[in-house]
């Protein structure tokens, strides 16, 4: 296969052009720089055709490559319409802009290349600048009967109508816009590095500062010392060999027998000697707990207990 041999460079260098169109443009440049790695020129407004038409047909800028605006409200002449050229046998692209205001239109660059109708359409639609000689020039972007131009500085976010399809009229309508909330912001910060400032929320978690760490180093307040470790020493019970419980190391308690009878059931209150009388007019409560074995249901029931706690065992 033939290589395919083409005047222009794989790789454009600005070596010799920035004299060179300087030198060509002459008195309608005000300004000239390198940014990005682009060569920017500055031209007067009213000879924005003659120097365009001087690139194409003398320095093989042979194409338009779009057409773009720029706001700044500070200025007198708030607009910056910049034209993008590109030369196919240099491989080189080049950026023209002039100065504009409202009431200033820029001449246009139609007879020059079909495709700058459309796009100082845009410009004109997005920024509101004028171009002189452009015979089509309405809006493009935005709706119809849409007011204002969005690129501009001063226009609302938001806008100042919003479009709906209705179910009552069957058709789209235009309302005054209606936000249901505030405007709000989001915060697109790396979750992993963090924001420099808090974040709403976070001042919920924010805990002051302790000035004075209450710990406890006496033995007086941890309850240790002496007499506990002795106490803890000693066993209650000792230990069975027979079984050992599961996780503690140890066997069950083993019975031990000593010398000292295991105490009896209380006696009861109302029985016992020296019990002072009721002083209130309350009923004796001997027949809640004493049963009554002249009425046979009781015996009945009790007999019924007896049966059911020997079934249960």
């Amino acid at each position: 296969m033939n290589p395919v041999l083409h005047s222009a460079p794989r790789f454009a260098s600005h070596e010799g052009h920035r004299d060179a169109l300087t030198a060509a443009i002459g008195g309608a440049l005000y300004h000239v720089q390198e940014e990005h790695g682009e060569l920017v020129f500055g031209i007067e407004r009213e000879q924005v055709e003659d120097v365009l038409r001087l690139l194409r047909d003398e320095h093989e800028y042979q194409q338009l490559m779009d057409i773009a605006g720029v706001d700044y409200p500070q200025r007198a002449e708030r607009f910056e319409v910049v034209y993008i050229l590109l030369s196919l046998t240099k491989n080189h692209r080049i950026m023209v802009k002039c100065r504009a205001a409202e009431d200033t239109p820029v001449p246009s660059v139609t007879p020059l290349w079909y495709n700058a109708g459309w796009l100082e359409r845009e410009v004109f639609d997005m920024y509101g600048v004028l171009f002189d000689g452009n015979t089509d020039l309405r809006r493009i972007l935005t709706d119809y009967g849409f007011q204002g131009h969005p690129f501009r500085k001063d226009f609302p976010l938001t806008g100042y109508q919003e479009v709906r399809y209705s179910e009552e009229a069957k058709r789209v309508v235009y309302e005054p816009v209606d936000l249901p909330q505030d405007f709000r912001t989001f915060e697109f910060t790396s979750p992993w590095e963090g924001a420099d400032y808090p974040l709403p929320g976070d001042e919920k978690a924010t805990v002051p500062p302790v000035k004075e760490v209450k710990v406890t180093e006496k033995p007086i307040e941890t309850g240790s010392g002496p007499a506990t470790d002795a106490k803890a020493a000693q066993r209650v019970a000792p230990a069975s060999t027979g079984g050992t419980i599961a996780g503690q190391g140890h066997g069950d308690p083993a019975p031990v027998e000593t010398n000292i009878p295991a105490p009896g059931a209380p006696e009861p209150t109302e029985d016992s000697p020296g019990q002072p009388p009721r002083q209130v007019n309350a009923p004796e409560t001997s027949g809640a707990t004493t049963p009554d074995h002249s009425d046979p249901r009781s015996d009945t029931q009790s007999d019924r207990r007896d049966n059911d706690r020997d079934e249960n065992r």
